[in-house]
């Protein structure tokens, strides 16, 4: 390993970040190209009835003050940032669940589950046992899609804001992305 690189890995964990896999990075940032404000706007408002919203587990809405709060809670980069893909992963696929093949929208949120199928194999190396409790539960109620979770009505406009505005927190530093 390069000392130039050894170092910055040294600085990162004594600022308690942890850097992201290259492959992470990549697949971030062309996340990040694909969500877009117009592309959002587009497919995900334009193309839907005005008004339109999803139901989604109350879970499943992953916004800036919850990481923030779970940052505070010394919850670790990597446990974040699992969770973070776990959440905005199952809202992508709660979008495509509404929409017929035909929907203006259909390839688009295709193109997005693509895009976070490759990121899941870059994920596949966690495993819930080996990040925090709290995250790991989280996890679980996002997958379990139980009656007994309490539901959310969210516009799949906002569902797609809040994946981007998270994302960008949790790997704008580690992937050294410009500010956008």
């Amino acid at each position: 390993m390069r000392q130039g690189y050894a170092a910055v890995l040294c600085v990162l964990a004594v600022l308690g970040l942890e850097a992201a896999a290259p492959g992470e990075c990549e697949l971030t940032r062309l996340l990040q190209d694909k969500l877009q404000y117009e592309m959002r706007l587009q497919y995900m408002k334009h193309y839907f009835p005005i008004n339109y919203t999803v139901q989604v587990q109350y879970e499943e809405v992953l916004r800036p003050p919850n990481i923030t709060r779970l940052r505070n809670g010394m919850v670790s980069e990597a446990a974040l940032q699992y969770l973070w893909f776990h959440v905005s992963s199952q809202a992508v696929l709660r979008i495509r669940e509404v929409l017929p093949e035909k929907h203006p929208s259909w390839k688009y949120t295709q193109e997005l589950c693509q895009l976070f199928d490759a990121l899941g194999k870059e994920y596949s190396k966690y495993r819930q046992t080996d990040v925090e409790v709290v995250v790991a539960d989280l996890v679980k109620l996002v997958h379990s899609g139980g009656a007994e979770s309490r539901r959310k009505a969210v516009r799949p406009k906002a569902l797609l804001d809040n994946c981007l505005k998270v994302m960008r927190m949790l790997y704008g530093v580690p992937c050294r992305w410009e500010s956008t």
